[in-house]
């Protein structure tokens, strides 16, 4: 089984940083795509980060600048640092990954999965 776990979420005051993980752990073989999502209440989960399989980062628009998404590939973990922090990005963040995971003996499953969610507010 594979695992996406977030950590790094919180309270920040506009125009603050905080920096969130997202560890993949289980029996992985690849990790190709990864990415950030958003969601706020009645709203429609939003990607504003990916990092391609070649290495490529793409930025929603409303985040362009301000967020930047990394990976580290040692320890199969990747990292959204979040700065200029704006209220309107108040929401629940998700990891995102498209892994190759074993099943088994010869066998292997490649297939998108998300992590639980990590709470992110920024209020003064």
């Amino acid at each position: 089984q594979v695992q996406l776990v977030e950590s790094g979420g919180g309270l920040v005051q506009p125009g603050g940083s905080l920096r969130l993980s997202c560890a993949a752990s289980g029996s992985i073989l690849t990790i190709a795509s990864v990415a950030w999502y958003r969601q706020t209440p009645g709203k429609e989960r939003e990607e504003v980060a990916e990092l391609t399989r070649g290495g490529m980062p793409n930025y929603a628009d409303i985040v362009k600048g301000r967020f930047t998404i990394s990976r580290e590939n040692t320890n199969n973990t990747v990292f959204l640092q979040m700065d200029s922090l704006k209220p309107e990005d108040t929401a629940v963040y998700y990891c995102n990954a498209q892994i190759l995971a074993a099943l088994g003996p010869a066998r292997s499953t490649f297939r998108t999965y998300w992590g639980e969610g990590t709470q992110v507010t920024v209020s003064s």
